[in-house]
């Protein structure tokens, strides 16, 4: 049986794996490393994306019949059970027979979970949970769509300290310096939209590309969505996005973020303004901050949030800080719900034997 530490180095191997694989659409990014009994490895693979091998079969794909028969199979997600464009793959593995698999983290999929219990089954000895906080943080936004059927959401706003997102008469640029503005544009790359309501795009006309600190656009860039039912002048300069904006008009977060998630968005990035931040706020369907602090005073009624649901203290929106950054002059204030149950933070026990006894 390997050594922790080769099973360890296998899973961080299946997560670099992993990475290759698009960060975008409706399938997880997944990764597996095949081990032979002495430890050695003798195949990897990744999930290309939709209609695609998953990793366990690209990764059995590259060995001769027979050669994975008492392997070890190491994959960053349960491997799963049920079948799509492709067939499942906890069945190729007892096909193939693969002894042993070591996941790291659950599948929360109503209709691809069971792939561990399927495994045992046939006899495979199956453990669970070998650098799960990894692996969540790295399938967090796939994790919350999977579990709930909407995209992971980012609510983002940059204000003064005493909570204020613009001067009295409307005027918002620049409250923080250039190296917050940057991280907000790398921020930006890495989600699949982002979200502003048709206020924003009438008073600040954005762009809503993901840029570099020289104005070059960076290689991936977000959907722009526009939530409201004002009409957006077509000389806006959204239009000039290298990705033609969605205009939506539905008001209801919960459905608004339904139909996000059945065009193959999984990680949202709401912008703006304070009426778009505050409905998501309010509707308690926000799984992380980024609240841009810049060390200056502004006063006025220009809040960055506006009414959340919060009618008294009792009612307050408790959050839980993950990380202060200090970005030149400004704080980055990084945040979740503190009563949020995230899967990709929570421990994962409900099939999966604790990491201690691989």
């Amino acid at each position: 049986m390997q050594q922790l530490h080769t099973l360890t180095s296998a899973m961080r191997r299946a997560l670099q794996l992993a990475a290759n694989g698009p960060a975008e659409g409706v399938n997880p990014r997944v990764g597996c490393v095949i081990l032979n009994p002495a430890g050695d490895t003798i195949a990897e693979g990744w999930h290309r994306g939709a209609g695609t091998c998953h990793a366990e079969v690209d990764a059995l794909a590259q060995l001769e019949p027979d050669a994975a028969r008492g392997a070890t199979a190491v994959v960053t997600l349960e491997p799963c059970n049920h079948t799509g464009r492709t067939g499942p793959c906890a069945q190729a593995l007892i096909d193939a027979g693969i002894g042993r698999v070591v996941y790291a983290v659950a599948d929360p999929g109503r209709h691809s979970a069971g792939g561990g219990d399927r495994l045992r089954t046939a006899g495979v000895d199956v453990t669970g949970g070998l650098l799960a906080d990894e692996a969540r943080a790295f399938l967090a936004d796939w994790l919350v769509a999977a579990r709930l059927g909407r995209p992971f959401v980012t609510v983002k706003w940059a204000s003064s300290l005493d909570g204020r997102a613009a001067a009295q008469d409307g005027s918002s640029r620049w409250i923080t310096g250039p190296a917050a503005r940057l991280d907000v544009h790398e921020r930006r790359a890495g989600a699949d939209a982002i979200l502003v309501g048709t206020g924003t795009v009438l008073s600040d006309d954005p762009v809503l590309t993901a840029r570099a600190s020289d104005g070059t656009l960076l290689a991936r860039q977000p959907r722009p969505v526009v939530v409201g039912r004002r009409p957006v002048p077509a000389g806006a300069a959204v239009h000039g996005h290298p990705l033609s904006p969605w205009f939506l008009s539905d008001h209801d977060v919960p459905a608004l973020l339904r139909s996000l998630h059945e065009r193959g968005i999984r990680r949202v990035f709401v912008e703006g303004g304070p009426t778009l931040a505050s409905a998501f706020v309010r509707a308690g369907l926000v799984d992380e901050y980024l609240v841009y602090l810049a060390p200056t005073l502004l006063g006025g009624d220009r809040l960055a949030l506006g009414d959340i649901g919060v009618p008294g203290i009792d009612a307050q929106r408790r959050l839980q800080v993950d990380d202060l950054l200090r970005l030149g002059d400004d704080i980055l204030l990084v945040a979740h719900p503190a009563d949020s149950p995230d899967t990709f933070r929570t421990t994962d026990t409900a099939r999966s034997a604790p990491a201690a006894q691989i």
